[in-house]
Protein backbone atom coordinates (compact mmCIF):
# COMPACT_ATOMS: atom_id res chain seq x y z
CA UNK A 1 0.00 0.00 0.00
CA UNK A 2 1.19 3.35 -0.62
CA UNK A 3 2.50 5.70 2.29
CA UNK A 4 -0.49 7.57 3.65
CA UNK A 5 -1.50 11.09 3.51
CA UNK A 6 -0.79 12.60 7.23
CA UNK A 7 -2.10 15.54 6.71
CA UNK A 8 -5.22 14.38 4.97
CA UNK A 9 -5.86 12.06 7.72
CA UNK A 10 -5.39 14.25 10.01
CA UNK A 11 -8.17 16.65 8.37
CA UNK A 12 -10.47 13.73 7.67
CA UNK A 13 -9.76 12.00 11.60
CA UNK A 14 -13.24 11.73 13.71
CA UNK A 15 -14.13 9.28 16.37
CA UNK A 16 -16.28 6.62 15.52
CA UNK A 17 -17.77 4.79 18.02
CA UNK A 18 -20.50 2.65 15.42
CA UNK A 19 -19.26 0.36 13.37
CA UNK A 20 -20.86 -1.64 10.80
CA UNK A 21 -20.27 -5.41 10.97
CA UNK A 22 -18.60 -5.66 7.43
CA UNK A 23 -14.98 -6.97 8.40
CA UNK A 24 -11.86 -5.51 7.71
CA UNK A 25 -10.39 -6.07 4.35
CA UNK A 26 -7.63 -9.01 5.60
CA UNK A 27 -5.14 -6.24 3.37
CA UNK A 28 -5.71 -3.57 5.44
CA UNK A 29 -5.26 -5.77 8.93
CA UNK A 30 -1.96 -6.59 6.85
CA UNK A 31 -0.54 -3.79 6.75
CA UNK A 32 -1.94 -2.45 10.06
CA UNK A 33 0.20 -5.61 11.62
CA UNK A 34 3.18 -4.92 9.19
CA UNK A 35 2.85 -1.22 10.97
CA UNK A 36 2.77 -2.51 14.13
CA UNK A 37 5.71 -4.78 14.23
CA UNK A 38 7.85 -1.55 12.82
CA UNK A 39 6.76 0.43 15.58
CA UNK A 40 7.05 -1.86 18.37
CA UNK A 41 10.84 -2.35 17.54
CA UNK A 42 11.11 1.29 16.95
CA UNK A 43 9.77 2.88 20.10
CA UNK A 44 9.96 -0.44 22.65
CA UNK A 45 6.08 -0.67 22.80
CA UNK A 46 4.34 -3.80 22.81
CA UNK A 47 0.94 -3.25 20.66
CA UNK A 48 -0.89 -5.96 19.56
CA UNK A 49 -3.97 -6.04 17.01
CA UNK A 50 -6.99 -7.79 18.66
CA UNK A 51 -9.29 -9.36 16.18
CA UNK A 52 -12.30 -9.03 18.18
CA UNK A 53 -12.49 -7.17 21.32
CA UNK A 54 -16.01 -7.01 21.53
CA UNK A 55 -16.41 -8.86 24.98
CA UNK A 56 -14.82 -5.87 26.43
CA UNK A 57 -17.28 -3.95 25.83
CA UNK A 58 -20.82 -5.72 27.67
CA UNK A 59 -19.85 -4.42 31.04
CA UNK A 60 -22.13 -1.51 32.46
CA UNK A 61 -19.55 1.27 32.06
CA UNK A 62 -19.47 0.55 28.03
CA UNK A 63 -22.97 0.19 27.72
CA UNK A 64 -24.40 2.26 24.88
CA UNK A 65 -21.47 3.94 24.39
CA UNK A 66 -20.29 1.68 21.43
CA UNK A 67 -21.58 -0.40 18.81
CA UNK A 68 -20.63 -3.42 17.31
CA UNK A 69 -16.89 -3.18 18.40
CA UNK A 70 -14.57 -5.66 16.55
CA UNK A 71 -11.21 -5.34 16.11
CA UNK A 72 -8.99 -3.21 18.41
CA UNK A 73 -5.55 -1.69 18.76
CA UNK A 74 -3.89 -3.21 22.21
CA UNK A 75 -1.63 -0.07 23.69
CA UNK A 76 0.98 -1.73 25.78
CA UNK A 77 4.12 -1.31 26.81
CA UNK A 78 6.96 -3.03 29.46
CA UNK A 79 6.73 -0.63 32.50
CA UNK A 80 10.36 0.14 32.72
CA UNK A 81 9.90 1.87 29.00
CA UNK A 82 10.47 6.09 29.70
CA UNK A 83 7.56 8.29 29.09
CA UNK A 84 5.47 4.97 28.25
CA UNK A 85 1.81 6.58 28.13
CA UNK A 86 3.16 9.71 26.42
CA UNK A 87 4.84 7.28 23.71
CA UNK A 88 1.18 4.86 23.86
CA UNK A 89 -0.37 8.85 22.74
CA UNK A 90 2.33 9.21 19.90
CA UNK A 91 2.70 6.17 18.52
CA UNK A 92 -1.27 4.80 19.17
CA UNK A 93 -2.25 8.07 17.10
CA UNK A 94 -0.09 7.60 13.72
CA UNK A 95 -1.99 3.79 13.67
CA UNK A 96 -5.18 5.94 13.95
CA UNK A 97 -4.16 8.33 11.30
CA UNK A 98 -2.96 4.99 9.12
CA UNK A 99 -6.56 3.46 9.74
CA UNK A 100 -8.27 6.69 8.89
CA UNK A 101 -6.27 6.53 5.71
CA UNK A 102 -7.20 3.44 4.98
CA UNK A 103 -10.77 4.82 5.08
CA UNK A 104 -11.85 2.56 8.69
CA UNK A 105 -13.29 4.70 12.00
CA UNK A 106 -11.28 4.46 14.79
CA UNK A 107 -11.83 6.05 18.85
CA UNK A 108 -9.41 6.24 21.05
CA UNK A 109 -10.89 4.28 24.94
CA UNK A 110 -9.16 5.21 27.75
CA UNK A 111 -11.92 4.26 30.15
CA UNK A 112 -15.30 3.02 29.28
CA UNK A 113 -13.64 -1.21 28.63
CA UNK A 114 -13.21 -3.86 30.71
CA UNK A 115 -9.52 -3.72 31.36
CA UNK A 116 -9.46 -6.66 33.63
CA UNK A 117 -10.61 -8.69 30.45
CA UNK A 118 -8.73 -12.04 30.12
CA UNK A 119 -8.50 -10.71 26.30
CA UNK A 120 -5.69 -8.11 26.82
CA UNK A 121 -3.01 -10.46 27.69
CA UNK A 122 0.22 -8.75 29.75
CA UNK A 123 3.61 -10.26 30.39
CA UNK A 124 4.88 -9.66 34.08
CA UNK A 125 6.34 -6.07 33.37
CA UNK A 126 3.79 -4.78 30.71
CA UNK A 127 1.08 -2.28 31.12
CA UNK A 128 -1.68 -1.84 29.75
CA UNK A 129 -2.23 2.12 29.21
CA UNK A 130 -5.49 2.23 26.63
CA UNK A 131 -7.05 0.84 23.82
CA UNK A 132 -8.47 1.88 20.23
CA UNK A 133 -11.35 0.44 18.17
CA UNK A 134 -10.83 -0.11 14.16
CA UNK A 135 -13.22 -0.86 11.87
CA UNK A 136 -15.33 -0.25 9.03
CA UNK A 137 -18.19 2.46 9.69
CA UNK A 138 -21.42 3.86 8.15
CA UNK A 139 -21.09 7.01 5.78
CA UNK A 140 -22.28 9.13 8.35
CA UNK A 141 -22.24 9.29 12.30
CA UNK A 142 -25.21 7.92 13.99
CA UNK A 143 -27.95 9.66 15.75
CA UNK A 144 -26.77 8.27 19.16
CA UNK A 145 -22.74 9.14 18.30
CA UNK A 146 -23.66 12.75 17.41
CA UNK A 147 -25.20 12.63 20.66
CA UNK A 148 -22.40 11.03 22.49
CA UNK A 149 -20.14 13.71 20.54
CA UNK A 150 -22.39 16.53 21.71
CA UNK A 151 -21.74 15.04 25.46
CA UNK A 152 -18.12 14.52 25.78
CA UNK A 153 -17.00 17.62 23.39
CA UNK A 154 -16.65 21.13 24.16
CA UNK A 155 -15.55 24.32 21.94
CA UNK A 156 -12.74 24.13 20.12
CA UNK A 157 -10.19 26.13 21.20
CA UNK A 158 -8.85 29.10 19.22
CA UNK A 159 -5.23 28.50 17.51
CA UNK A 160 -3.50 31.14 19.76
CA UNK A 161 -4.67 29.55 22.96
CA UNK A 162 -2.42 26.45 22.13
CA UNK A 163 1.07 27.79 22.40
CA UNK A 164 3.05 31.22 24.01
CA UNK A 165 5.75 32.34 21.81
CA UNK A 166 8.86 34.94 22.50
CA UNK A 167 8.49 36.95 19.45
CA UNK A 168 7.54 36.28 15.73
CA UNK A 169 6.89 32.86 14.92
CA UNK A 170 7.30 31.01 11.26
CA UNK A 171 4.18 30.17 9.14
CA UNK A 172 5.40 26.33 9.54
CA UNK A 173 4.92 26.71 13.13
CA UNK A 174 1.43 28.15 12.85
CA UNK A 175 0.54 24.95 10.67
CA UNK A 176 2.35 22.36 13.52
CA UNK A 177 -0.55 24.38 16.05
CA UNK A 178 -3.50 23.79 13.08
CA UNK A 179 -2.61 19.97 13.35
CA UNK A 180 -2.64 19.79 17.34
CA UNK A 181 -6.12 21.81 17.06
CA UNK A 182 -7.18 18.67 15.35
CA UNK A 183 -6.07 16.46 17.55
CA UNK A 184 -8.48 14.03 19.90
CA UNK A 185 -7.72 14.91 23.50
CA UNK A 186 -9.59 13.00 26.77
CA UNK A 187 -13.04 14.72 26.30
CA UNK A 188 -11.89 17.77 24.13
CA UNK A 189 -9.87 18.87 26.87
CA UNK A 190 -6.87 20.53 24.66
CA UNK A 191 -4.90 20.50 27.67
CA UNK A 192 -1.23 20.54 25.69
CA UNK A 193 0.19 23.90 25.25
CA UNK A 194 3.56 24.63 22.88
CA UNK A 195 6.41 27.03 24.02
CA UNK A 196 8.42 28.97 20.56
CA UNK A 197 11.45 30.68 21.64
CA UNK A 198 14.93 31.64 20.57
CA UNK A 199 15.99 28.12 22.43
CA UNK A 200 13.50 25.85 21.17
CA UNK A 201 10.03 24.65 21.26
CA UNK A 202 8.42 22.64 23.61
CA UNK A 203 5.75 21.02 24.65
CA UNK A 204 3.60 20.78 28.34
CA UNK A 205 0.30 19.22 29.52
CA UNK A 206 -0.82 19.86 33.33
CA UNK A 207 -0.31 16.30 34.03
CA UNK A 208 -2.87 16.12 36.59
CA UNK A 209 -5.11 13.57 34.66
CA UNK A 210 -3.59 10.03 33.70
CA UNK A 211 -4.92 10.55 30.25
CA UNK A 212 -3.10 14.15 30.22
CA UNK A 213 0.67 12.07 28.71
CA UNK A 214 -1.24 10.47 26.69
CA UNK A 215 -2.69 13.44 24.62
CA UNK A 216 0.92 14.61 25.08
CA UNK A 217 1.64 11.70 22.64
CA UNK A 218 -0.98 12.86 20.35
CA UNK A 219 -0.63 16.67 20.07
CA UNK A 220 3.26 15.65 19.77
CA UNK A 221 2.77 13.44 16.44
CA UNK A 222 0.31 15.84 15.07
CA UNK A 223 2.93 18.86 15.50
CA UNK A 224 5.86 16.82 13.71
CA UNK A 225 3.53 15.35 11.08
CA UNK A 226 2.46 18.66 10.02
CA UNK A 227 6.49 20.18 10.06
CA UNK A 228 8.35 17.72 9.18
CA UNK A 229 10.26 16.84 12.30
CA UNK A 230 10.30 14.96 15.53
CA UNK A 231 9.65 15.91 19.04
CA UNK A 232 11.97 14.00 22.17
CA UNK A 233 9.53 12.62 24.18
CA UNK A 234 8.94 13.99 28.16
CA UNK A 235 7.96 17.41 29.48
CA UNK A 236 11.00 19.13 28.52
CA UNK A 237 11.52 17.35 24.88
CA UNK A 238 12.14 19.52 22.71
CA UNK A 239 11.20 19.74 19.01
CA UNK A 240 14.05 19.22 15.64
CA UNK A 241 12.93 20.30 12.40
CA UNK A 242 13.60 18.03 9.83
Amino acid sequence: MQKPDYLKAIENRTSRRAYTKEPIEAEKIAYLQEIIRTINTESGLSITWLEDGSRAFTALKSYGMFKNVGSVLVLKGPRSVSDLSERIGYYGELLVLEATALDLGTCWIAGTYDKNSNLFSLGVDEVLVSIISVGNIPAEQTLKEKLISRIVSRKTLALKEFYTAEGEIPQWFLEGIKAVQKAPSAVNSQRVRFWYTKEGITATVPGTWATDPIDMGIAKVHFALATGGRFAFGGQGEFEKG
